[in-house]
């Protein structure tokens, strides 16, 4: 190896929950646990101490949007940069009708893996944010934006209807079907927007793979998502807005408002019960909408606080969220993407809201 080292870790590298190493190197931008040969005279690397994560992951959020719409590059530079002061370094852009293409070449922004603009139903979903169309549109745009995304598209499964006065399905089944089967060959994977119940058998027995929220998860959908190795993202720190929300619409959609608190109260029970019967979970915030970016710690709480163990939590953000979303962790070669942390985070989660350093290919950012 020609190249010099510009960094060496030294303490717990977590490669695994259980896979830990004492020492590794930064090369040219890339992860290495072989020395490299240091020149006579030549400059030591940089040492950093700790107990070293890969980059974390939020699988949902929103860069280049918020509560009203699209927003502009430099807002979406101030989303991008707080996430990486979080250590998130990978996210998985669940929607935005901005074009953020432009962040694929800054070196000091995180890596961004896209799923397109939402697609919805019309006047079914938040004003500014989605395609808004008919079922008979639906995988056409589901074509569209699976070429302009990276592997995703995302649909809005359930949203409220005025009319019924609480929250429904809001596709026919057979127009499920002629979507995820066009993103399916066009070498995409979809996610689905869900709060409620109606909705999700359709989805999972369409062949879905994701839905995001998935607050409506069911004794009778659980184990069905179970079968078909359906993803979920509870994004808990989003759901714990349900009561604000429910109080808001109180006067106008009672039904709607008690559903959501319902949803709410039973948030941990449904997440703990997707865990159990091994429904793939991994950590996301929804943020970019109402909320702010830099959650991704809170989020891995979260899941805790839900009863999922301290070590799956973890790897619902580095390990195994990199291996779905198909990024290498801190594998020989690499890039190196990095969180380090003064205690260890298998022992208590609380530590990701205060890496000591992040680590962005390869330079030191925090």
């Amino acid at each position: 190896m020609s190249e010099r080292a510009s960094l060496h870790i030294k303490g717990r590298v977590l490669v695994g929950p259980e896979d830990v190493r004492e020492q590794m190197w930064v090369v040219d931008g890339r992860l290495t646990y072989e020395r490299p040969p240091v020149a006579p005279g030549a400059t030591e690397p940089t040492t950093l101490n700790g107990w070293v994560l890969p980059g974390l992951v939020d699988a949902h959020c929103h860069v280049g949007l918020d509560a009203h719409g699209p927003v502009d590059d430099s807002t979406s530079e101030k989303q991008a940069l707080t996430d990486r002061e979080a250590g998130a370094l990978l996210l998985r852009d669940a929607g935005s009708p901005s074009d953020t293409r432009w962040i694929d070449h800054r070196d000091d922004l995180p890596r961004i893996i896209r799923a397109g603009r939402h697609i919805a139903r019309t006047r079914r979903y938040i004003r500014n944010y989605a395609h808004e169309i008919e079922p008979g549109d639906l995988a056409a745009y589901v074509r569209r934006e699976a070429r302009r995304g990276d592997g995703w598209v995302k649909i809005v499964g359930d949203w409220i209807d005025r009319e019924e006065g609480d929250l429904t399905a809001c596709w026919p089944r057979w127009a499920i079907e002629e979507a995820i089967e066009a993103a399916h060959q066009e070498g995409a994977r979809v996610t689905a927007h869900c709060f409620a119940e109606d909705s999700l058998r359709d989805l999972v027995e369409a062949g879905i793979d994701c839905v995001e929220h998935a607050t409506g998860l069911t004794e009778e959908t659980v184990p069905l998502f179970a079968e078909r190795g359906v993803a979920i993202v509870p994004t808990l720190v989003n759901i714990a807005t349900f009561p604000a929300l429910a109080d808001g619409g109180e006067q106008k959609f009672p039904r709607w408002s008690a559903h959501m608190r319902q949803l709410h109260a039973r948030r941990y029970e449904t997440v703990r019960a997707a865990w159990d019967a091994g429904i793939p979970v991994f950590t996301g915030t929804d943020a970019g909408g109402s909320l702010a970016h830099g959650l991704v710690g809170q989020e891995v709480a979260e899941l805790v606080r839900a009863g999922i163990p301290a070590r799956d939590a973890l790897a619902a953000a580095t390990w195994t969220a990199r291996d779905w979303l198909g990024r290498a962790g801190l594998t020989e070669g690499a890039p190196a993407d990095f969180v380090v942390y003064d205690t260890d985070p298998r022992a208590d989660v609380r530590v990701l809201d205060t890496p000591r350093h992040v680590v962005l290919r390869g330079r030191v950012v925090r």
